[in-house]
């Protein structure tokens, strides 16, 4: 069986607009050169402009670069990202950031409207980042799990989906036992420990808690092949 999902519908489901923000900081502070790189940025930025106004306009942006950040990503998914794509990012950011403290002294205005515009762009880029992963997880058959760092404390965590990409009866029936399987061992699992994976989707019927204990091969699989 197929059970393909359109990529325009993955993205609307896991990039949502207006979305509470964590308290947290950016994801770009895990990385292991933020502090050394955004040290030396902060020291330097009185040798960039000739306005003076500009000084404490752009230590703010640089100051609170992570927590803006995990304000601006508005993502309706736990900011989660692979240490592959957090390299990636971190390097056009300090490529940006590098060419534009190689400059001498700009003129007034012209320092801080830079800064902003190499934050919106390291947005965009955690954004998809963390959005592609979690699309691609979702092109395997069955339950899928991968590597990341959780941007709220910089710790290892993982990301766990099912996948609907699945190219045959026999492996669509294979996946839905699989699923069935995890789900009855998560709900066991103690309560205040465990975490809810994000495909238990509250707008999924069948998988919320009151029908996770009568839940069948048969009824679990007619459910999901309607989503």
């Amino acid at each position: 069986m197929d059970g393909h999902c359109g990529p325009g519908q993955a993205m609307a489901l896991l990039l949502c607009l207006g979305m509470t923000a964590a308290l947290a900081r950016g994801c770009l502070h895990c990385d292991p050169k933020f502090s050394e790189k955004f040290s030396f940025y902060r020291h330097h930025v009185n040798l960039k402009s000739w306005w003076v106004g500009d000084i404490p306009v752009s230590g703010v942006l640089l100051t609170e670069w992570s927590q803006n950040t995990m304000k601006e990503l508005h993502l309706a998914i736990p900011a989660e990202i692979t240490r592959e794509k957090l390299e990636q990012v971190a390097g056009a950011v300090y490529q940006r950031m590098d060419q534009l403290y190689q400059g001498k002294m700009y003129f007034p205005g012209y320092f801080p409207n830079e800064l902003r515009a190499i934050f919106r762009e390291q947005v965009r880029l955690i954004q998809n980042a963390i959005i592609e992963s979690r699309i691609d997880c979702q092109r395997h058959c069955g339950i899928f799990q991968y590597e990341t760092i959780s941007c709220s404390n910089c710790t290892d965590s993982h990301v766990i989906c099912f996948g609907y990409y699945c190219k045959s009866s026999a492996q669509w029936q294979s996946a839905v036992q699989g699923l069935l399987s995890y789900i009855h061992a998560w709900h066991h699992q103690d309560v205040g420990r465990r975490t809810i994976p994000a495909f238990l989707s509250p707008t999924i019927k069948c998988l919320e808690p009151p029908h996770l204990a009568n839940l069948t091969l048969e009824n679990a699989s007619q459910c999901l092949t309607q989503h």
